[in-house]
C-alpha cells in the first residue's frame, strides 16, 4: 500500500494534469489542506480556479460546493435557515452551503458585512451559529475565496480579520502559449468525452479519506525545523512590525505589522511544502518561496508608502533581501 505522502504526490500529478498551466495554485491548495487553513487566490476571470479546487474535491471524500457572492447575498445563503413545518408547527435546521468540505467562495469581495462576518465564524472557528444553536462544520472544512482584480466597481473591502484568517493569499497569471495550446488540446478530448456519453480511461484514483489527511497533517507537524530557521522565520515575520534594524526607508513603509498568525502559517505552510516535496526537514528556500502568499495580505502599509507606489510584494522581496538567514 502507498504511503499517504505518495498519496499526496499523485494527488498533485493528477491535479496537474487536469489543471494545466497552474501549478503554483494547485502546490498552494495542497499546502493549504495539509496546514488546514483557508486559501484567498486573486486572478482574472478563466485561470481555472474553481476547476482546481472542484478536481480536489473529486479526489477527497468529502463535498464540493460553489456559492457565487453577490450584493445581495444574505447569510443564511451561506449558513442555512429553520424552516417551518405547518404539519405539526415546528421548526427544522435546513443545512446551507457552509455544511460541504469544500467551499469555492466566488468574487467573496462581493459580499456585505453580515455575510462576511457568517463565513468569519466558519473560517475561525469551523462552526455557524444560527439563532441560539450552534453546528459543528465538517472536517475537512476549507475555503478557497477568490478576488477578481480587473473589476473592482461594486466591491467590498474584506476586513482586516478576516484577511488575517487566510493562510494564504496567491496570485495567479496567464499561462504561457504553449500551456495555452495544451489547454486547447484537453478542452477538445473533455468535449468529445461528454459528447458522445463516454467515460475517459484515466487511471481510477482512490479518494483520500479522513483518517489518511489526518495522518499527513501529523507527519507534516512532526517535521524537523531546525532552530536557526525557526528564528529566522520569526526574524522577517517581526520585521514587519519593527522594520527599522533592516532600514530607515523600510521603517516609513508600515502602518501595521504580521499578527502571530503569520509566524504560525509560515511554519506549517513550510512544513506543508518539505513534506510534499519529500523531505523531512525545512529548508530557508521553503520559507522564502512561502513569504510572499503568507505576509502580502497581511501587511497594512503607510499612506506615504502607498503614494510612493510600494507594494506588499516589494515590502516582503525586500525584507527577504536583508533579513539573513541565521
Amino acid at each position: 500500500m502507498d504511503s499517504v505522502q505518495e498519496r499526496f504526490r499523485a494527488l498533485g500529478e493528477r491535479l496537474g494534469r487536469q489543471v494545466l498551466g497552474q501549478p503554483q495554485l494547485i502546490e498552494r491548495l495542497l499546502i493549504s489542506l495539509l496546514a488546514d487553513g483557508h486559501l484567498l487566490v486573486e486572478g482574472a476571470p478563466g485561470l481555472a480556479k474553481t476547476r482546481a479546487i472542484r478536481q480536489l474535491g473529486a479526489h477527497l471524500e468529502g463535498s464540493f460546493h460553489r456559492v457565487q457572492f453577490t450584493p445581495d447575498l444574505l447569510p443564511a445563503d451561506l449558513t442555512g435557515t429553520e424552516v417551518f413545518r405547518p404539519r405539526d408547527g415546528s421548526f427544522a435546521f435546513q443545512k446551507g452551503p457552509l455544511f460541504h468540505s469544500l467551499i469555492l467562495a466566488d468574487e467573496i469581495n462581493r459580499a456585505p458585512a453580515k455575510v462576511q462576518s457568517a463565513l468569519l465564524e466558519a473560517m475561525a472557528e469551523r462552526q455557524i451559529t444560527v439563532g441560539q444553536t450552534s453546528y459543528r462544520l465538517a472536517d475537512p472544512f476549507l475555503v478557497m475565496a477568490t478576488q477578481n482584480p480587473i473589476e473592482q466597481e461594486g466591491t467590498y473591502p474584506l476586513p482586516e480579520a478576516q484577511l488575517d484568517r487566510f493562510l494564504l493569499h496567491v496570485r495567479i497569471d496567464y499561462p504561457a502559449i504553449e500551456t495555452e495550446r495544451q489547454i486547447l488540446q484537453l478542452a477538445r478530448e473533455e468535449a468529445r468525452v461528454e459528447t458522445e456519453g463516454k467515460t475517459e480511461n484515466a487511471p481510477h484514483f482512490i479518494p483520500l479519506g479522513g483518517s489518511e489527511l489526518r495522518r499527513a497533517r501529523q507527519e507534516v507537524l512532526e517535521l524537523h525545523l531546525a532552530d536557526n530557521l525557526q528564528e529566522y522565520l520569526l526574524q522577517l515575520v517581526l520585521a514587519t512590525r519593527d522594520p527599522s534594524p533592516w532600514g530607515e526607508d523600510l521603517a516609513g513603509w508600515f502602518a501595521y505589522g504580521a499578527s502571530p498568525r503569520a509566524s504560525i502559517a509560515l511554519d506549517r505552510c513550510s512544513r506543508a511544502r518539505a513534506w510534499l516535496a519529500g523531505r523531512d526537514y525545512v529548508t530557508p528556500e521553503d520559507i522564502q518561496h512561502l513569504a510572499f502568499d503568507v505576509l502580502r495580505h497581511r501587511l497594512l502599509l503607510s499612506y506615504e508608502a502607498e503614494a510612493e507606489g510600494v507594494t506588499p510584494d516589494r515590502v516582503i522581496g525586500e525584507l527577504l533581501a536583508r533579513v539573513p538567514v541565521p
